[in-house]
């Protein structure tokens, strides 16, 4: 059942991660353009939000579906390993929001909350499974 959760979470991720890709190519008014605070557009656009020519929306498409791929192959120790880098990941570029361009994408707070649930689901499957594999050895 978890790996169907852990599937269904990655799948989402990466559905959020296509909105935010399409603002990056985008130049219209974005739908997430609240206020001065919550932008999209601009955090999408900024020099941030590339790395080596490849944005960073496209690297967490990517990362998602690895993830979700890892989750369905049961390969719990990649995936949790995923799931910590792309938490890394995407907590730096919450600081980047919140302290250089102090401006939030909607999107990407979002993926955010849906990285650290993964994260953390991800490591209690790794724990549950290693306690239970031990529990039968005894």
């Amino acid at each position: 059942m978890m790996r169907y959760l852990l599937v269904f979470l990655a799948l989402a991720g990466a559905v959020i991660s296509t909105m935010a890709l399409h603002i990056h190519y985008s130049t219209a008014t974005e739908p997430c353009s609240i206020n001065d605070r919550w932008d999209c557009g601009i955090v999408n656009h900024s020099r941030y939000s590339e790395i080596a020519h490849i944005p960073v929306a496209a690297i967490g498409v990517g990362g998602y579906l690895l993830i979700g791929a890892f989750a369905l192959l049961r390969r719990r120790i990649l995936l949790s390993g995923a799931a910590i880098l792309g938490l890394a990941f995407a907590l730096r570029l919450s600081y980047i929001e919140r302290n250089v361009l102090e401006v939030w994408c909607l999107y990407c707070v979002i993926s955010q909350g849906i990285i650290a649930l993964v994260t953390l689901l991800s490591i209690a499957w790794l724990i549950a499974h290693e306690m239970s594999k031990s529990r039968t050895r005894k």
